[in-house]
């Protein structure tokens, strides 16, 4: 079992610095930080979800490095904030014109990441893996959130 725990874990790390070497040209290109391309991503991805706690919890980016991110992206007018009516403490964040091209190539990015790791997989697989995955994440959810209550 534990090589496939090596072996699982590298895949995940193989994955994602593939992503995030593709995202550089993109982030050279608009002047981003891989933070900010990612806060772009998300918001234009999860409607609804549009605040800073949205974008740690869901997207697992470090509430230390999305507090700047969004500061950013807010001073290069990609992004709006506005105050929650209810809750004065939320602010919800919008893309501006000025941030879908951007968000857009980020998509593609990910439209060329997909199709890069389920190269040669057929539909059912690519189905099965989809199911699969949304197992583990609802199993490593469940058992973060007992860490944390102890």
């Amino acid at each position: 079992m534990s090589s496939t725990t090596t072996d699982f874990l590298s895949s995940i790390r193989q994955i994602t610095r593939l992503h995030e070497a593709m995202l550089r040209d993109l982030c050279e290109r608009y002047h981003l930080t891989l933070s900010e391309a990612a806060i772009l991503s998300f918001l234009h991805n999860n409607p609804g979800k549009d605040t800073a706690a949205d974008i740690v919890e869901l997207r697992g980016l470090k509430k230390s490095n999305v507090s700047p991110a969004v500061e950013s992206l807010y001073q290069k007018n990609l992004i709006t904030r506005r105050q929650d009516r209810a809750d004065r403490r939320r602010i919800h964040l919008t893309l501006t014109r000025h941030a879908c091209p951007i968000a857009e190539d980020v998509e593609q990015i990910n439209r060329d990441l997909r199709k890069i790791i389920f190269l040669g997989l057929t539909p059912a697989e690519v189905e099965t893996f989809c199911q699969i995955n949304q197992k583990i994440r609802e199993n490593t959810r469940t058992a973060m959130e007992r860490r944390e209550l102890k």
